[in-house]
């Protein structure tokens, strides 16, 4: 499973770290200082998976996030933001701007390994899955399409499993855990919190076609796809 790295990170003590620890685990790596760097280590050759630091002199890793879900060259590419913020509401920001997970300073490498390799393997394309469709919402694990008739709808890596969750699972109350478990891996140390900040991405991507309603809050209980009003 491994493959290629991009760390996009300011200080070089951190970054020679890191990519040690990775080499170490059999990755490729690259480095970037700032995101004009990381941008022309991208061109020169997509990453399978880019660690990006929060703090970065010039664009923000929070705003380069953003920049990174909107390029089409680039959106389907897991991305795990490291920083010193631990606090919940900036995990939860970090995470509404597009990152798949979040990892805070100071980590150990072994944990650091075990968030790439458990995203990497969660991201991977399922060649094998059959399409399926809920009420005119058709998806495609194949080739990564959804769509209602003729509109295309675009949704992040982690907001495309989720849906392909829940409509191979309908009609069915899923709680948080267990959809952690399913969607994430139960080996990945991810809140539950989590869940609750995709579920809002997922809807909002599915707003444009009016298949936002399809997702269900079960108060108390969890969430749930539902093709019944």
């Amino acid at each position: 499973m491994p493959g290629r790295v991009l760390i996009v990170e300011d200080e070089q003590a951190i970054r020679e770290m890191v990519c040690l620890a990775l080499s170490q685990g059999g990755y490729d790596c690259l480095e970037a200082g700032d995101t004009n760097e990381a941008q022309q280590r991208i061109l020169e050759g997509l990453p399978d998976l880019i660690l990006l630091d929060w703090m970065l002199p010039g664009m923000s890793g929070i705003d380069y996030a953003r920049k990174l879900r909107r390029d089409k060259l680039t959106q389907w590419v897991p991305v795990i933001m490291l920083t010193a913020r631990s606090q919940e509401e900036d995990k939860v920001r970090g995470l509404d701007t597009g990152a798949d997970d979040y990892i805070t300073k100071p980590f150990s490498t072994r944990e650091l390994l075990a968030r790439i390799k458990a995203l990497l393997r969660r991201s991977a394309p399922q060649a094998t899955d059959e399409p399926v469709e809920v009420r005119g919402l058709a998806l495609d694990p194949v080739t990564h399409r959804v769509q209602s008739g003729d509109i295309k709808l675009e949704l992040g890596p982690m907001e495309f499993r989720l849906l392909h969750f829940f409509m191979t699972h309908p009609e069915r109350v899923h709680s948080r855990e267990r959809i952690l478990d399913s969607v994430w891996g139960n080996n990945v140390y991810v809140e539950e919190r989590t869940v609750d900040v995709h579920i809002r991405r997922l809807r909002k991507a599915l707003t444009p076609s009016g298949h936002d309603s399809l997702i269900q809050t079960v108060r108390g209980a969890g969430y749930r796809l539902s093709a019944q009003d």
